[in-house]
Protein backbone atom coordinates (compact mmCIF):
# COMPACT_ATOMS: atom_id res chain seq x y z
CA UNK A 1 0.00 0.00 0.00
CA UNK A 2 1.28 3.16 -0.86
CA UNK A 3 2.34 6.36 1.40
CA UNK A 4 -0.75 8.70 2.58
CA UNK A 5 0.15 12.05 1.13
CA UNK A 6 0.99 14.73 4.59
CA UNK A 7 0.22 18.28 3.64
CA UNK A 8 2.08 20.59 5.75
CA UNK A 9 0.27 22.89 8.34
CA UNK A 10 1.24 26.32 8.37
CA UNK A 11 1.63 28.49 11.62
CA UNK A 12 -0.68 31.44 10.69
CA UNK A 13 0.79 33.99 13.35
CA UNK A 14 -2.66 34.92 14.57
CA UNK A 15 -3.19 33.75 18.14
CA UNK A 16 -6.15 31.65 18.55
CA UNK A 17 -6.46 30.84 14.62
CA UNK A 18 -4.45 27.34 14.15
CA UNK A 19 -6.84 25.70 16.45
CA UNK A 20 -9.99 27.23 14.93
CA UNK A 21 -8.40 25.86 11.16
CA UNK A 22 -7.71 22.32 12.74
CA UNK A 23 -4.13 23.30 13.44
CA UNK A 24 -2.42 25.54 10.60
CA UNK A 25 -3.52 26.32 7.19
CA UNK A 26 -2.91 23.57 4.35
CA UNK A 27 0.22 24.28 2.18
CA UNK A 28 -0.70 25.24 -1.24
CA UNK A 29 -4.14 26.04 -0.63
CA UNK A 30 -6.41 28.49 -2.29
CA UNK A 31 -8.71 30.67 0.86
CA UNK A 32 -10.94 32.90 0.79
CA UNK A 33 -10.98 35.62 3.74
CA UNK A 34 -14.75 36.97 3.06
CA UNK A 35 -17.39 39.17 5.26
CA UNK A 36 -18.88 42.41 5.98
CA UNK A 37 -17.19 46.20 5.31
CA UNK A 38 -14.68 46.74 8.09
CA UNK A 39 -14.57 43.35 10.00
CA UNK A 40 -10.38 42.89 9.74
CA UNK A 41 -10.22 40.90 6.64
CA UNK A 42 -7.03 43.28 5.06
CA UNK A 43 -5.72 43.23 8.95
CA UNK A 44 -5.99 39.55 9.02
CA UNK A 45 -4.05 39.46 5.97
CA UNK A 46 -1.26 41.04 6.49
CA UNK A 47 -1.19 39.51 9.55
CA UNK A 48 -0.59 36.00 8.18
CA UNK A 49 1.37 37.33 5.81
CA UNK A 50 3.94 39.06 7.94
CA UNK A 51 3.63 36.26 10.06
CA UNK A 52 5.13 33.74 7.39
CA UNK A 53 7.02 35.87 4.58
CA UNK A 54 10.87 35.22 4.95
CA UNK A 55 13.56 35.59 2.06
CA UNK A 56 13.47 32.22 1.12
CA UNK A 57 9.27 32.20 1.33
CA UNK A 58 8.51 35.82 -0.31
CA UNK A 59 4.88 37.03 -0.19
CA UNK A 60 3.03 39.06 -3.05
CA UNK A 61 0.47 41.13 -2.27
CA UNK A 62 -2.17 42.40 -5.18
CA UNK A 63 -4.35 45.40 -4.49
CA UNK A 64 -7.16 46.38 -6.37
CA UNK A 65 -8.12 48.73 -4.17
CA UNK A 66 -8.81 52.85 -5.96
CA UNK A 67 -6.91 54.15 -3.39
CA UNK A 68 -2.68 53.91 -3.30
CA UNK A 69 -0.90 50.83 -1.64
CA UNK A 70 0.88 53.53 0.79
CA UNK A 71 -2.41 55.00 2.08
CA UNK A 72 -3.10 51.26 3.02
CA UNK A 73 0.22 50.64 4.33
CA UNK A 74 0.37 53.74 6.98
CA UNK A 75 -2.70 52.51 9.01
CA UNK A 76 -1.32 49.39 8.62
CA UNK A 77 2.07 50.02 10.23
CA UNK A 78 -0.08 51.05 13.61
CA UNK A 79 0.23 47.28 14.04
CA UNK A 80 3.06 45.73 15.96
CA UNK A 81 2.99 42.24 13.47
CA UNK A 82 3.64 45.04 10.45
CA UNK A 83 7.62 44.58 9.41
CA UNK A 84 8.86 47.75 7.31
CA UNK A 85 12.17 45.70 6.91
CA UNK A 86 10.54 43.34 5.21
CA UNK A 87 9.01 45.24 2.38
CA UNK A 88 10.62 44.62 -1.09
CA UNK A 89 12.97 42.00 0.77
CA UNK A 90 10.03 39.09 1.79
CA UNK A 91 6.33 41.56 1.09
CA UNK A 92 5.87 43.13 -2.43
CA UNK A 93 2.52 45.15 -3.18
CA UNK A 94 1.63 45.70 -6.45
CA UNK A 95 -1.50 47.94 -7.27
CA UNK A 96 -3.95 47.08 -10.00
CA UNK A 97 -6.19 49.75 -9.82
CA UNK A 98 -4.87 51.08 -13.03
CA UNK A 99 -5.77 47.58 -15.25
CA UNK A 100 -9.05 47.41 -13.23
CA UNK A 101 -10.00 50.88 -14.61
CA UNK A 102 -9.42 49.92 -18.18
CA UNK A 103 -11.99 46.97 -17.70
CA UNK A 104 -10.02 44.36 -19.29
CA UNK A 105 -10.34 41.78 -17.44
CA UNK A 106 -8.27 39.34 -19.46
CA UNK A 107 -5.17 41.84 -19.03
CA UNK A 108 -5.60 41.45 -14.92
CA UNK A 109 -5.24 38.03 -15.22
CA UNK A 110 -2.19 38.65 -17.46
CA UNK A 111 -0.79 40.53 -15.29
CA UNK A 112 -1.11 38.99 -11.99
CA UNK A 113 0.12 35.90 -13.69
CA UNK A 114 3.16 37.33 -15.27
CA UNK A 115 4.16 39.06 -11.35
CA UNK A 116 3.69 35.41 -9.89
CA UNK A 117 5.96 34.34 -12.15
CA UNK A 118 8.81 36.30 -12.18
CA UNK A 119 8.49 37.09 -7.87
CA UNK A 120 8.27 33.53 -7.56
CA UNK A 121 5.76 33.91 -4.16
CA UNK A 122 5.47 31.30 -1.62
CA UNK A 123 2.33 33.57 -0.62
CA UNK A 124 -0.18 35.20 -3.36
CA UNK A 125 -2.80 37.71 -1.33
CA UNK A 126 -5.56 39.74 -3.81
CA UNK A 127 -7.63 42.59 -1.92
CA UNK A 128 -10.29 43.54 -2.28
CA UNK A 129 -11.31 40.77 -4.26
CA UNK A 130 -14.62 42.88 -4.12
CA UNK A 131 -13.43 45.90 -5.76
CA UNK A 132 -13.60 44.20 -9.08
CA UNK A 133 -17.09 42.85 -8.95
CA UNK A 134 -18.41 46.16 -8.69
CA UNK A 135 -16.52 47.58 -11.14
CA UNK A 136 -17.93 44.98 -13.13
CA UNK A 137 -21.26 45.86 -12.65
CA UNK A 138 -20.66 49.26 -13.26
CA UNK A 139 -19.43 49.14 -16.68
CA UNK A 140 -20.40 47.19 -19.53
CA UNK A 141 -19.36 43.53 -19.07
CA UNK A 142 -22.02 41.16 -18.94
CA UNK A 143 -22.66 38.76 -15.84
CA UNK A 144 -21.02 35.77 -17.72
CA UNK A 145 -17.97 37.73 -18.40
CA UNK A 146 -17.58 38.29 -14.89
CA UNK A 147 -18.00 34.97 -13.55
CA UNK A 148 -15.94 33.43 -16.10
CA UNK A 149 -13.00 36.09 -14.99
CA UNK A 150 -13.48 34.37 -11.09
CA UNK A 151 -13.35 31.35 -12.29
CA UNK A 152 -10.02 31.53 -14.37
CA UNK A 153 -8.68 33.57 -11.54
CA UNK A 154 -9.68 31.06 -8.83
CA UNK A 155 -8.39 28.01 -10.98
CA UNK A 156 -4.76 30.09 -11.53
CA UNK A 157 -4.63 30.55 -7.64
CA UNK A 158 -4.96 26.69 -7.82
CA UNK A 159 -2.76 25.23 -9.46
CA UNK A 160 0.20 28.17 -8.19
CA UNK A 161 2.89 26.38 -5.90
CA UNK A 162 2.17 28.79 -3.11
CA UNK A 163 -0.89 29.51 -1.08
CA UNK A 164 -3.32 31.44 -1.91
CA UNK A 165 -5.86 34.44 -0.35
CA UNK A 166 -8.40 36.26 -2.01
CA UNK A 167 -10.12 39.16 0.19
CA UNK A 168 -13.40 39.80 -0.26
CA UNK A 169 -16.41 41.86 0.70
CA UNK A 170 -19.34 40.19 1.27
CA UNK A 171 -22.91 40.64 3.21
CA UNK A 172 -23.30 37.02 4.23
CA UNK A 173 -21.91 33.16 2.76
CA UNK A 174 -25.28 32.54 2.02
CA UNK A 175 -26.09 35.14 -0.56
CA UNK A 176 -23.65 34.97 -2.74
CA UNK A 177 -23.48 32.17 -5.44
CA UNK A 178 -19.79 32.80 -6.34
CA UNK A 179 -17.85 29.94 -8.36
CA UNK A 180 -14.71 31.00 -5.85
CA UNK A 181 -16.69 29.72 -2.71
CA UNK A 182 -16.66 26.46 -4.88
CA UNK A 183 -12.96 25.88 -5.91
CA UNK A 184 -11.82 27.41 -2.27
CA UNK A 185 -10.27 24.99 0.24
CA UNK A 186 -10.30 27.35 2.73
CA UNK A 187 -13.01 29.84 3.66
CA UNK A 188 -12.98 32.52 6.72
CA UNK A 189 -15.49 34.25 7.23
CA UNK A 190 -15.62 37.72 9.61
CA UNK A 191 -18.45 39.84 10.45
CA UNK A 192 -18.83 43.01 13.38
CA UNK A 193 -22.39 43.44 14.45
CA UNK A 194 -23.77 46.27 16.73
CA UNK A 195 -26.12 44.84 19.30
CA UNK A 196 -27.32 47.82 21.46
CA UNK A 197 -24.45 49.55 22.50
CA UNK A 198 -22.04 46.46 22.26
CA UNK A 199 -19.97 45.83 19.00
CA UNK A 200 -18.93 42.35 18.82
CA UNK A 201 -16.59 40.74 16.00
CA UNK A 202 -17.13 37.07 15.27
CA UNK A 203 -15.02 34.68 13.02
CA UNK A 204 -16.26 31.12 11.34
CA UNK A 205 -13.97 28.50 9.31
CA UNK A 206 -16.89 27.70 6.82
CA UNK A 207 -14.89 25.63 5.00
CA UNK A 208 -10.83 23.70 5.19
CA UNK A 209 -10.24 21.03 3.19
CA UNK A 210 -8.30 17.96 4.74
CA UNK A 211 -8.58 18.76 8.77
CA UNK A 212 -11.08 19.42 10.56
CA UNK A 213 -11.93 22.27 11.70
CA UNK A 214 -14.17 24.10 15.13
CA UNK A 215 -17.09 24.28 14.81
CA UNK A 216 -19.23 27.51 15.19
CA UNK A 217 -18.79 31.53 15.47
CA UNK A 218 -16.00 32.57 17.24
CA UNK A 219 -15.29 35.89 18.61
CA UNK A 220 -12.08 37.70 18.05
CA UNK A 221 -10.62 41.42 19.03
CA UNK A 222 -8.61 44.03 16.84
CA UNK A 223 -6.15 45.56 18.70
CA UNK A 224 -2.68 47.24 18.69
CA UNK A 225 -1.15 43.90 17.93
CA UNK A 226 -3.41 42.95 15.66
CA UNK A 227 -6.58 40.21 15.69
CA UNK A 228 -7.21 37.59 18.44
CA UNK A 229 -9.13 34.77 18.50
CA UNK A 230 -11.08 33.50 21.24
CA UNK A 231 -11.88 30.13 20.19
CA UNK A 232 -15.25 29.27 21.57
CA UNK A 233 -15.13 26.52 24.61
CA UNK A 234 -16.88 22.92 22.76
CA UNK A 235 -18.11 19.97 24.90
CA UNK A 236 -17.27 16.49 23.24
CA UNK A 237 -20.25 14.75 22.53
CA UNK A 238 -21.26 12.61 25.36
CA UNK A 239 -19.28 14.72 27.81
CA UNK A 240 -21.13 16.77 30.54
CA UNK A 241 -20.36 18.80 33.37
CA UNK A 242 -21.03 15.89 35.94
CA UNK A 243 -19.00 13.37 33.99
CA UNK A 244 -15.78 16.04 34.37
CA UNK A 245 -15.95 16.51 37.60
CA UNK A 246 -13.53 14.51 39.65
CA UNK A 247 -14.85 14.27 43.42
CA UNK A 248 -12.80 12.24 44.99
CA UNK A 249 -10.03 13.70 46.87
CA UNK A 250 -12.05 16.30 49.18
CA UNK A 251 -10.71 20.02 49.74
CA UNK A 252 -10.94 22.53 52.89
CA UNK A 253 -13.15 25.33 52.33
CA UNK A 254 -10.88 26.97 54.95
CA UNK A 255 -14.17 26.58 57.46
CA UNK A 256 -13.86 23.39 59.51
CA UNK A 257 -17.85 23.34 60.46
CA UNK A 258 -18.52 23.81 56.95
CA UNK A 259 -16.41 21.32 55.76
CA UNK A 260 -17.97 19.18 58.08
CA UNK A 261 -21.59 19.92 56.42
CA UNK A 262 -20.13 19.18 53.19
CA UNK A 263 -19.81 15.59 54.27
CA UNK A 264 -15.91 16.10 55.12
CA UNK A 265 -15.09 19.19 52.41
CA UNK A 266 -15.87 20.28 48.71
CA UNK A 267 -14.32 17.21 46.40
CA UNK A 268 -11.94 18.38 44.35
CA UNK A 269 -12.35 19.72 40.51
CA UNK A 270 -16.19 20.53 41.85
CA UNK A 271 -17.91 23.41 41.19
CA UNK A 272 -19.63 25.40 43.83
CA UNK A 273 -22.02 28.05 43.68
CA UNK A 274 -22.89 30.21 46.68
CA UNK A 275 -25.94 32.55 46.67
CA UNK A 276 -27.51 34.70 48.56
CA UNK A 277 -28.39 38.50 48.91
CA UNK A 278 -25.96 41.16 48.71
CA UNK A 279 -23.80 41.22 51.92
CA UNK A 280 -24.90 38.14 53.07
CA UNK A 281 -20.61 36.56 53.28
CA UNK A 282 -20.56 35.49 49.45
CA UNK A 283 -17.21 37.12 49.16
CA UNK A 284 -16.20 36.59 52.45
CA UNK A 285 -16.42 32.68 52.18
CA UNK A 286 -14.80 32.88 49.10
CA UNK A 287 -11.60 34.86 50.29
CA UNK A 288 -11.54 32.11 53.01
CA UNK A 289 -11.69 29.10 50.16
CA UNK A 290 -8.83 31.02 48.25
CA UNK A 291 -6.76 31.73 51.98
CA UNK A 292 -6.94 28.07 52.84
CA UNK A 293 -5.69 26.82 49.31
CA UNK A 294 -2.86 29.17 49.64
CA UNK A 295 -1.98 27.63 53.34
CA UNK A 296 -2.18 24.04 51.80
CA UNK A 297 0.18 25.06 49.04
CA UNK A 298 -2.37 24.95 45.95
CA UNK A 299 -2.32 28.40 44.38
CA UNK A 300 -5.30 30.04 43.67
CA UNK A 301 -6.81 32.31 40.90
CA UNK A 302 -9.84 34.84 41.17
CA UNK A 303 -11.81 36.77 38.60
CA UNK A 304 -13.73 39.95 39.68
CA UNK A 305 -16.58 41.41 37.80
CA UNK A 306 -18.29 42.88 40.22
CA UNK A 307 -15.91 45.03 42.29
CA UNK A 308 -12.53 46.12 41.62
CA UNK A 309 -9.75 44.23 43.21
CA UNK A 310 -8.96 47.01 45.73
CA UNK A 311 -12.40 46.62 46.81
CA UNK A 312 -12.49 42.78 46.83
CA UNK A 313 -9.76 41.82 48.62
CA UNK A 314 -8.61 41.73 52.29
CA UNK A 315 -5.65 42.65 53.29
CA UNK A 316 -4.88 38.92 54.23
CA UNK A 317 -5.85 37.97 50.50
CA UNK A 318 -4.04 41.23 49.37
CA UNK A 319 -0.96 40.15 51.06
CA UNK A 320 -1.47 36.79 49.10
CA UNK A 321 -1.80 38.37 45.60
CA UNK A 322 1.34 40.77 45.90
CA UNK A 323 3.02 37.58 46.86
CA UNK A 324 2.47 35.93 43.55
CA UNK A 325 0.11 33.03 45.52
CA UNK A 326 -2.92 34.81 44.15
CA UNK A 327 -3.68 35.82 40.65
CA UNK A 328 -6.62 38.40 39.96
CA UNK A 329 -8.04 39.05 36.70
CA UNK A 330 -9.86 42.24 36.74
CA UNK A 331 -12.45 41.68 34.00
CA UNK A 332 -14.86 45.08 34.93
CA UNK A 333 -14.65 46.49 31.08
CA UNK A 334 -17.57 45.77 29.28
CA UNK A 335 -18.45 44.13 25.86
CA UNK A 336 -16.66 40.65 27.36
CA UNK A 337 -17.05 37.80 25.70
CA UNK A 338 -17.01 34.22 27.71
CA UNK A 339 -14.68 32.81 25.46
CA UNK A 340 -12.35 35.82 25.92
CA UNK A 341 -12.47 35.29 29.59
CA UNK A 342 -12.31 31.74 29.78
CA UNK A 343 -8.64 32.13 27.72
CA UNK A 344 -7.81 34.45 30.24
CA UNK A 345 -8.93 32.47 33.29
CA UNK A 346 -6.92 29.72 31.72
CA UNK A 347 -3.61 31.02 30.36
CA UNK A 348 -3.27 32.65 34.46
CA UNK A 349 -4.42 28.96 35.89
CA UNK A 350 -1.91 27.12 33.61
CA UNK A 351 0.70 30.18 34.94
CA UNK A 352 0.38 29.62 38.14
CA UNK A 353 -0.12 26.03 38.19
CA UNK A 354 -3.48 26.85 39.77
CA UNK A 355 -5.96 24.96 41.81
CA UNK A 356 -8.39 26.99 43.16
CA UNK A 357 -10.79 29.62 41.08
CA UNK A 358 -12.86 31.87 42.73
CA UNK A 359 -16.04 33.91 40.47
CA UNK A 360 -17.55 36.58 41.90
CA UNK A 361 -20.00 36.94 40.64
CA UNK A 362 -21.89 35.41 37.62
CA UNK A 363 -24.23 38.34 38.53
CA UNK A 364 -21.55 40.86 37.16
CA UNK A 365 -20.34 38.70 35.06
CA UNK A 366 -23.90 38.62 33.39
CA UNK A 367 -23.59 42.21 33.21
CA UNK A 368 -20.20 42.80 32.01
CA UNK A 369 -21.11 40.66 28.69
CA UNK A 370 -21.55 42.25 25.48
CA UNK A 371 -25.59 42.11 25.16
CA UNK A 372 -25.40 39.15 22.41
CA UNK A 373 -23.44 37.17 24.44
CA UNK A 374 -25.79 36.87 27.57
CA UNK A 375 -28.76 36.02 25.16
CA UNK A 376 -26.72 32.53 25.43
CA UNK A 377 -25.78 33.40 29.12
CA UNK A 378 -26.34 29.71 30.21
CA UNK A 379 -24.76 27.67 27.73
CA UNK A 380 -21.97 29.73 27.42
CA UNK A 381 -21.44 29.63 30.88
CA UNK A 382 -21.94 25.68 31.12
CA UNK A 383 -19.13 24.91 28.25
CA UNK A 384 -17.02 27.53 30.43
CA UNK A 385 -17.37 25.37 33.57
CA UNK A 386 -17.09 22.29 31.58
CA UNK A 387 -13.65 23.01 30.32
CA UNK A 388 -12.37 24.58 33.76
CA UNK A 389 -13.47 21.64 35.64
CA UNK A 390 -11.84 19.32 33.06
CA UNK A 391 -8.55 20.53 33.92
CA UNK A 392 -9.13 19.32 37.22
CA UNK A 393 -9.55 23.20 38.67
CA UNK A 394 -11.57 23.61 41.77
CA UNK A 395 -14.30 26.36 41.31
CA UNK A 396 -16.33 28.58 43.73
CA UNK A 397 -19.15 30.74 41.88
CA UNK A 398 -20.64 33.48 43.77
CA UNK A 399 -24.17 35.50 42.50
CA UNK A 400 -26.42 37.42 44.12
CA UNK A 401 -29.97 36.03 44.72
CA UNK A 402 -32.60 38.43 46.31
CA UNK A 403 -34.14 37.70 49.27
CA UNK A 404 -37.75 37.56 49.29
CA UNK A 405 -38.39 35.37 52.44
CA UNK A 406 -41.59 33.66 51.04
CA UNK A 407 -39.63 31.59 48.38
CA UNK A 408 -36.89 29.19 48.44
CA UNK A 409 -34.83 29.62 44.91
CA UNK A 410 -31.20 27.78 44.68
CA UNK A 411 -30.06 30.51 41.78
CA UNK A 412 -30.98 32.77 39.25
CA UNK A 413 -30.39 32.62 35.94
CA UNK A 414 -31.80 28.65 36.21
CA UNK A 415 -28.34 28.18 36.90
CA UNK A 416 -28.04 25.81 39.01
CA UNK A 417 -27.76 22.86 37.11
CA UNK A 418 -24.18 24.30 36.18
CA UNK A 419 -22.76 23.57 40.08
CA UNK A 420 -21.89 19.77 41.43
CA UNK A 421 -22.69 21.67 44.83
CA UNK A 422 -24.85 24.45 45.86
CA UNK A 423 -24.71 26.55 49.86
CA UNK A 424 -27.47 29.36 50.03
CA UNK A 425 -26.83 32.14 52.59
CA UNK A 426 -30.66 33.69 53.55
CA UNK A 427 -31.02 36.74 56.09
CA UNK A 428 -33.39 36.05 59.28
CA UNK A 429 -35.21 38.20 61.66
CA UNK A 430 -34.49 36.78 65.72
CA UNK A 431 -35.85 38.87 68.41
CA UNK A 432 -35.70 41.95 66.11
CA UNK A 433 -32.24 41.50 64.56
CA UNK A 434 -31.59 40.36 61.06
CA UNK A 435 -29.75 37.59 60.77
CA UNK A 436 -27.19 35.83 58.62
CA UNK A 437 -27.95 31.82 58.15
CA UNK A 438 -26.82 29.09 55.41
CA UNK A 439 -27.29 25.65 54.50
CA UNK A 440 -26.06 22.89 52.03
CA UNK A 441 -28.64 22.46 49.89
CA UNK A 442 -26.65 19.62 47.40
CA UNK A 443 -23.62 18.41 46.96
CA UNK A 444 -23.58 15.77 43.73
CA UNK A 445 -22.78 11.52 44.75
CA UNK A 446 -22.23 12.71 48.29
CA UNK A 447 -23.69 13.19 51.73
CA UNK A 448 -24.12 16.50 53.21
CA UNK A 449 -25.72 17.95 56.56
CA UNK A 450 -29.46 19.57 55.74
CA UNK A 451 -29.23 21.79 58.80
CA UNK A 452 -30.04 25.60 58.50
CA UNK A 453 -27.01 27.13 60.77
CA UNK A 454 -26.70 30.57 61.83
CA UNK A 455 -23.03 31.97 61.07
CA UNK A 456 -21.40 35.02 62.18
CA UNK A 457 -18.93 37.14 60.24
CA UNK A 458 -15.87 38.39 62.45
CA UNK A 459 -12.60 39.84 61.97
CA UNK A 460 -11.19 36.26 62.25
CA UNK A 461 -13.20 35.17 59.24
CA UNK A 462 -17.00 33.55 59.28
CA UNK A 463 -17.75 31.72 62.64
CA UNK A 464 -20.54 28.82 62.03
CA UNK A 465 -23.18 28.85 64.98
CA UNK A 466 -26.30 26.64 65.91
CA UNK A 467 -28.56 25.07 63.76
CA UNK A 468 -32.23 26.51 63.42
CA UNK A 469 -35.49 24.33 63.41
CA UNK A 470 -38.87 25.75 62.13
CA UNK A 471 -37.88 26.91 58.81
CA UNK A 472 -41.15 27.21 58.05
CA UNK A 473 -41.60 30.25 59.85
CA UNK A 474 -38.61 31.49 57.71
CA UNK A 475 -40.25 30.75 53.98
CA UNK A 476 -43.47 32.17 55.79
CA UNK A 477 -41.79 35.48 57.45
CA UNK A 478 -43.10 34.74 60.82
CA UNK A 479 -41.20 35.89 63.67
CA UNK A 480 -41.08 32.97 65.57
CA UNK A 481 -37.94 31.07 65.65
CA UNK A 482 -36.30 28.35 67.53
CA UNK A 483 -32.71 27.20 67.92
CA UNK A 484 -31.49 23.96 67.70
CA UNK A 485 -28.36 22.00 69.11
CA UNK A 486 -26.22 22.66 66.28
CA UNK A 487 -22.95 19.79 65.30
CA UNK A 488 -19.54 21.38 66.15
CA UNK A 489 -20.04 23.46 68.28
Amino acid sequence: MSEKLSIRRLATGVPGLDSLLGGGLPEFSFNLIAGTPGSGKTTLAHQIMFSLATPNNRALFFTVLGEPALKMLRYQQQFTFFDIDKIEKSVRFINLSVDLMEGNFDRILVRIAEEVRNFAPSFVFVDSFRSVVQAARQGEQSVLELQLFIQHLGMQMTTWQATTFLICEYLSPESESSPVFTVADGILWLSQNLHRNSMVRKMQVIKIRGQAQARGLHTFRISPKGIEVFPRAIIEQGTTVESMSVGEERISMGIPDLDEMLGGGLPAGYSLLVVGPSGSGKTIMATEFLSEGVRRGEPGVIAAFEKSPSQLLSDKLSALVKSGQVGVIDTRSLDLSIDETLQDLIEMINQMGAKRLVIDSLSGFELALASEFSEDFRGSLYRMIAQLTNMGVTILMTSELEDRYTDLRFSPFGSAFLADAIIVQRYVEIEGQLKRVFSVVKVRGSDHSKDIRLFDITDKGIIIGEALSGYAGILSGKPTISLGQGSGD
